[in-house]
């Protein structure tokens, strides 16, 4: 999926304009009282001209429309678009539509005679604040790799199941997890539920821990000190007891910063002596938000990930802006690990009964079990599905937000219908792009599922002397 790959483009459009040329000289006056009317009435006009502000002048527009991120013309650049302020946000209900007003109102009045480059500025405003954030295929294709986790023949050897598997979660309990999300509950709360239904059916044999940040302290200057200093691994490695784990899990609450890189530091210190050679090393880590006590977890998960204990680090943003969501991607692509973004707590315990079933597949293999491909094959089948939908969903959302937009600059004397239905017919394109893209991407997907999967089946059969039925 070379095609696929996280290209971040960092050039900005700059936009510039150019004022309209004066009108020319007056006619000098004929008698000093010719003179001193024309004066006056000079300035009488320039007064009322002062009080009507020229429309869709290229100075009423350079704070605004200056520096915007470019508009996707191709599969990549949707899948690596930064999403705006109101992705994937209903900007017509009552409750987003009072901020983004005020939006609409600083937009400056197009012109009646607007240029082609005038209409891409105006939609290249509208989009760079509804953008959505599309999935990326790639992050798929990692999660099949994850699913196939096991198999003796994997080319990465961190993937291939040792003697004794290891697991640990670690925790953001910064002041931002006590943000109220879905159904009244705080993120915190949806987080721990959503471990400890990952962690009930542990098996026996495996070690789990828990490790915790920003629990301690406050968001405060004054606290930052304390609160980055304070990483507790508050369920010591090993193998998993409910009762104490759960006692472990709900003593604390989100209070302070989040010194990630720190966080990453004290697992990569707890983690000596659990060579890759006979250990699987598995790391969770789940945090809604950016490095904030000024370390850098992308180097540190680098070279966590590069030392003989060779973890698997896997990375959840729970509903993370665009900042934390690039950061944290970092981390787990400089892991080999896996990042996904999640929104709500059901969302969060779909990743973490990927994990589980991991878990149940190093349990069969250690009763010299091997994996089901034809199965696996079925599995990606329905991720494909899944992932075609999301994407159409935002597409469809993306759009509608877009329409809207428009509409609300026309309600509010900014355009007239003719240039709402330019505007619109840009949106149609970006439309069909988002279409095209994903029939691209899906039929890219099923062809490597079909032929990762042959691969895996034959390597099984050659391996084991099996007569898998074609």
């Amino acid at each position: 999926m070379k095609k696929f790959a996280a290209i971040l483009f960092c050039s900005l459009l700059i936009i510039t304009g150019c004022s309209g040329e004066k009108e020319g000289s007056k006619e000098e006056a004929t008698s000093s009282q010719s003179s001193s009317e024309e004066e006056n009435n000079s300035e009488e006009n320039s007064d009322k001209k002062a009080e009507k502000p020229e429309s869709g002048t290229s100075e009423d527009q350079s704070e605004l429309f200056n520096n915007l991120p470019k508009v996707p013309t191709n599969t990549i650049e949707l899948v690596n678009q930064s999403p705006g302020a109101f992705a994937d946000q209903e900007v017509e209900t009552e409750v987003v539509q009072k901020d983004y007003l005020k939006l609409m109102k600083e937009v400056p009045v197009l012109k009646e005679n607007a240029t082609e480059e005038d209409y891409d500025k105006y939609f290249q405003y509208i989009y760079s604040l509804v953008a959505t954030d599309f999935d990326d295929p790639k992050d798929l294709i990692n999660k099949w790799k994850f699913s196939m986790f096991g198999n003796e023949n994997m080319e990465d050897p961190r993937l291939q199941f040792k003697e004794n598997y290891n697991i640990e979660i670690i925790l953001d309990s910064s002041g931002s997890m006590a943000k109220v999300a879905q159904g009244g509950k705080t993120q915190m709360e949806l987080a721990k539920e959503a471990i400890k239904e990952f962690l009930a059916n542990a098996p026996e044999e495996a070690n789990v821990s828990l490790r915790v940040y920003g629990h301690k302290g406050t968001g405060s200057d004054a606290d930052k000190e304390n609160s980055c200093s304070s990483i507790e691994q508050v369920y010591k490695l090993k193998p998993y007891n409910q009762e104490e784990f759960n006692k472990a899990l709900d003593q604390f609450q989100p209070s302070g910063w989040t010194p990630v890189a720190g966080a990453l530091e004290s697992s990569k210190a707890s983690f000596e002596g659990l060579d890759a050679k006979k250990n699987t090393n598995l790391i969770y880590l789940v945090s809604d938000g950016i490095e904030t006590c000024d370390g850098d977890p992308v180097e540190v998960a680098e070279s966590f990930a590069g030392s003989n204990v060779a973890p698997i680090i896997n990375v959840i943003g729970f509903n993370v802006d665009a900042e934390a969501q690039k950061q944290l991607q970092q981390v787990a692509e400089s892991a080999n690990g896996i990042y996904t973004t999640v929104s709500n707590g059901e969302q969060l315990k779909t990743e973490f009964k990927r994990a589980q079933e991991v878990l149940e597949n190093w349990e069969r293999w250690k009763n010299d079990a091997l994996r089901n491909a034809d199965a696996q094959r079925v599995d990606n089948s329905f991720e494909i599905l899944g992932f075609s939908n999301d994407w159409n969903f935002k597409a469809r959302r993306q759009g509608l937000n877009i329409s809207y937009s428009i509409d609300m600059l026309r309600r509010e004397g900014k355009i007239t219908f003719e240039q709402a239905d330019d505007l619109k017919t840009r949106k149609n394109d970006l439309g069909d792009l988002a279409e095209q893209s994903i029939d691209e991407i899906r039929d890219d997907l099923h062809d490597l599922n079909l032929k990762k999967i042959d691969d895996l089946r034959k390597q099984i059969n050659e391996k084991y002397n099996t007569s898998t039925q074609q």
